[in-house]
């Protein structure tokens, strides 16, 4: 049987080669918000994915949610990224940069004024994060203002038009996980009274008016949005996830974005009526349950034979076997992720995971 996953795939004006889509993974190795020549050779080790989608990467300083994650804000940190564009592209790659506001994921300590992060409501997540002092609990963060919201969308552009600068082949926008895009979408961390809040048409808006201000500044097809539905993550409750979804899908199917990008959360009826009023490629990373763990190539494979999407994205065996599609193939054997290396240090656990032919 011929497997799906090594069909060729139209993605925008790109084609791509295979369906295995390398999910967006936190590594934790940037330095001053610069991506370094180590990260380049990470990336390109991972080129024979039909798509790679990159780290998040904070589009503003007041984004940033974790310690040592790239910028992709300033002139130094395109050509930062620049250097891992082009090994990709060398190896015949194909490489998306995630954009991820942390919104009230943050802490003053990774701001050089100290300022408490930004949100749709001023309501901590109740989680607590890794600081260069140590753990410390999230603050409550501040409720944005209507200036704010309109510099979150204006530095989502910049971002995405810095992208361009740094040679990737599109931007995908995070709008999962419980970062800023999901706060504004999730009723629990939107508590506002305004055209932001509320309603599900006001709660969905952020995220559509991102969508369509980075669309029109570098071309739709250059653009794909990952989501969550149902995902608890940093404290998200979603009371309702299936009509906000629905109306959200509705609202982003005649801007003609290259894909959305669906992290499933044990919400499978959400995602096969995301699969029905989605007119576009869909990417899924697929979990039934939320007790289901790493996506395998069989998880992979039943999901595109069901048509339930048209491409799959993995992570942790991305992240141990940079020649994934030759081990598919092949029927294994896989490298197993050693956790203890996944975020922060040096080469180990990060670029000498062996390929087959080592």
């Amino acid at each position: 049987m011929v497997s799906h996953l090594f069909e060729t795939l139209p993605l925008g004006k790109l084609t791509l080669p295979n369906r295995l889509v390398m999910a967006p993974m936190t590594r934790s190795r940037a330095r001053d918000g610069l991506q370094t020549p180590l990260a380049a050779e990470y990336y390109a080790q991972r080129a024979g994915a039909g798509l790679i989608i990159t780290e998040g990467t904070q589009p503003c300083v007041i984004g940033q949610g974790y310690i040592d994650t790239p910028g992709l804000h300033t002139p130094e940190q395109a050509e930062a990224w620049r250097r891992v564009t082009d090994a990709v592209h060398e190896k015949q790659g194909r490489i998306f940069v995630q954009l991820m506001h942390s919104g009230r994921i943050g802490h003053p300590t990774l701001y050089p004024d100290g300022a408490l992060p930004l949100a749709p409501s001023a309501i901590a997540s109740g989680g607590r994060m890794y600081t260069p002092q140590g753990m410390l609990d999230h603050p409550t963060p501040r409720e944005m203002g209507l200036d704010d919201i309109a510099r979150a969308v204006e530095d989502h552009i910049a971002a995405a038009k810095y992208a361009m600068d740094a040679g990737f082949d599109g931007v995908e926008l995070h709008g999962a996980n419980g970062y800023l895009i999901h706060q504004f979408l999730a009723d629990n961390t939107n508590r506002r009274t305004d055209a932001y809040g509320g309603s599900v048409d006001n709660r969905i808006r952020f995220a559509v008016e991102v969508a369509q201000a980075v669309g029109d500044a570098i071309g739709p097809e250059r653009v794909g949005i990952r989501l969550s539905p149902g995902n608890t993550t940093n404290g998200i409750e979603e009371s309702d996830p299936a009509p906000l979804y629905e109306a959200l899908i509705r609202a982003l199917a005649p801007l003609n974005l290259a894909y959305v990008h669906l992290m499933e959360f044990g919400s499978r009826e959400v995602t096969e009526l995301i699969r029905r009023e989605w007119p576009g490629v869909l990417i899924l990373n697929p979990h039934a349950t939320p007790e289901e763990t790493s996506v395998t190539p069989e998880s992979a494979e039943a999901v595109l034979d069901k048509g339930l999407c048209d491409a799959v994205s993995l992570g942790s065996l991305w992240l141990a076997n940079p020649d994934l599609p030759a081990r598919i193939r092949a029927g294994g054997p896989f490298n197993a992720p050693d956790p203890d290396t996944f975020y922060g240090g040096d080469h180990r656990g990060y670029t000498d995971y062996p390929a087959l032919d080592d």
